[in-house]
């Protein structure tokens, strides 16, 4: 394929990645509306969000993307290859030591869950804090099969249908809640509908990619062979590709210990969380759709040793990046709190809880760009099977996070989302200077030259988006009606003014979009 093909190809594919899980999103923030009319971020909702918090960061550690990114390159390797009748049976080999492996993790939990989480999380109700507890830790063996269900659909350059699956997940835990939480008076039964419903939706996403699995080389068998050095090397890769995305799964839960210790169990970490669920909008859609569709591509460029096209790609990936995700943190940083009053301020999210979280996602915001940058990175490295590198930047991370939680706590809630966007900024910076490291040179002028023409662009976004807000709140005024029409008049006129300034300034990255639109015509 020509090179001029490649970001062609590469936008056609993102955007088909992104359509697909910007559905899921808009669900998603379908269900962050429910749960916030239903739950607030004041109260009980807090003792769910911290009990959320353990079986997630193991999930982030042995599961869902940490094994798909250590076992994509393997798999695809083996394809490579032509060995498919093998990687057919190392797919085979890890589902079911996932599967078994997991399942045993989760009986152990539930055992020693009523001594863990007390001590853990001493400010909430202990028996409401186990049960939430214990009915959310099966995702974390449910995710782990899944991870091999949708590696092998991406190693397969399919991701639609992955994309497509928390469509199912969102729609099962909108449906449990409104029917199940009407029906009940007790605020700790609501919660416990709740956890069911996620973890439903978990079940019916993991068996949903099933069927796609069929017409393919193979297909997975009962069957465990350990023997296999194909096997081994997955979980070799692993180790240090859990450590370095799992780590910065672990500092949400360092941020959570702050949060319901040192701040405000009442409130500070269910804004956080809520606060999280807007800043994950576009880092979702944008920032793991370039991820993931560079990552097999990459992943058979370095096995074929071809470091021009490989460092390509990867400087492709990261202005891709920057285009999408520059300015949305601009966007949501200006319009944090009209944002946040639009989408949860109704029922028990009242409005003396919207600054809080307005704040927070303001924070978060500022580090946006960086965090999508370190997803990309900790690709390339996944990539080269070089995940020791990365590893050490997460755990250097650790120790940054944890440290500047213990300084900005006491600016409030927004000061942990600070933290986290400090940690990003040093993340980014000490992976690019390993990769640089690692192959003599990375050629980031022409990166740097797009950056910093989008940042300027983004400039001209935010002005006249804030203006344009500010213009329809005082005309129109916050009823709900008048809310949709000033946010989203003000966003719209800010991306149109954003990619007027691309245009002008001549960014590479409109103009691969715009060839894409001219050749579908």
């Amino acid at each position: 394929m020509a090179e001029s093909e490649h970001p062609r190809r590469l936008a056609r594919s993102t955007a088909i990645f992104a359509a697909a899980t910007g559905v899921s999103r808009v669900l998603g923030f379908a269900r962050e509306i429910v749960t916030a009319y239903f739950f607030g971020v004041r109260g009980s909702i807090n003792a769910f969000e911290v009990a959320f918090l353990v079986p997630n960061t193991v999930r982030s550690l042995v599961a869902d993307q940490a094994l798909s990114a250590a076992f994509v390159p393997v798999f695809s390797e083996l394809l490579a290859k032509g060995e498919r009748a093998r990687a057919w049976r190392v797919a085979s080999t890890v589902f079911w030591l996932m599967l078994l492996g997991l399942g045993s993790l989760t009986a152990l939990y539930t055992i020693a869950a009523p001594w863990l989480m007390p001590a853990l999380f001493p400010a909430y109700d202990e028996d409401l804090l186990v049960s939430l507890s214990r009915l959310l830790f099966p995702t974390v063996v449910l995710l782990g099969v899944s991870g091999v269900i949708v590696g092998i659909l991406n190693s397969y350059e399919h991701f639609a249908i992955p994309a497509l699956t928390p469509v199912f997940w969102n729609l099962a835990i909108i449906g449990g809640l409104a029917i199940g939480v009407p029906s009940v008076d007790a605020t700790d039964t609501k919660l416990q509908i709740y956890a069911l419903s996620i973890l439903a939706g978990t079940v019916i996403q993991v068996l949903l990619p099933v069927p796609w699995l069929r017409g393919r080389d193979g297909r997975l068998r009962v069957l465990v062979d350990v023997r296999d050095p194909a096997v081994k090397q997955v979980f070799v890769l692993m180790v240090p590709v859990t450590l370095a995305l799992g780590l910065i799964n672990f500092n949400a839960l360092v941020d959570g210990l702050f949060a319901a210790r040192l701040i405000d169990p009442d409130i500070a970490p269910a804004a956080i969380s809520k606060a999280f669920r807007l800043y994950m909008l576009p880092q979702g859609v944008f920032s793991v759709a370039v991820a993931t569709v560079l990552f097999p591509a990459l992943s058979r460029l370095a096995a074929l040793r071809d470091t021009d096209s490989f460092l390509r790609t990867s400087n492709l990936g990261l202005r891709q990046i920057a285009f999408l995700l520059v300015p949305a943190s601009f966007a949501s940083a200006v319009l944090a709190e009209p944002i946040v009053r639009l989408v949860y301020e109704r029922g028990q999210f009242t409005p003396d809880q919207t600054p809080v979280v307005a704040g927070a996602l303001a924070a978060f915001s500022f580090g946006l760009t960086f965090n999508g940058a370190m997803l990309m990175l900790n690709r390339v490295f996944f990539s080269l099977q070089s995940p020791w590198l990365p590893t050490w930047v997460a755990l250097g991370n650790l120790g940054v996070n944890a440290l500047f939680d213990a300084l900005f706590y006491r600016l409030g809630v927004w000061g942990l989302p600070l933290s986290t966007s400090l940690v990003n900024i040093a993340g980014t910076a000490a992976l690019l200077y390993l990769l640089r490291r690692r192959f003599g040179r990375i050629d980031m002028h022409e990166t740097a030259r797009s950056t910093g023409r989008i940042v300027v662009a983004s400039g001209a976004l935010a002005a006249v988006a804030f203006a344009v807000w500010y213009g329809l709140d005082a005309a129109l005024g916050r009823s709900l009606p008048a809310q949709i029409v000033s946010v989203g008049g003000a966003l719209a006129t800010g991306g149109g003014a954003y990619l007027l300034a691309c245009r002008l300034l001549g960014v590479a990255e409109l103009q691969a979009l715009l060839s894409l639109r001219r050749r579908r015509r």
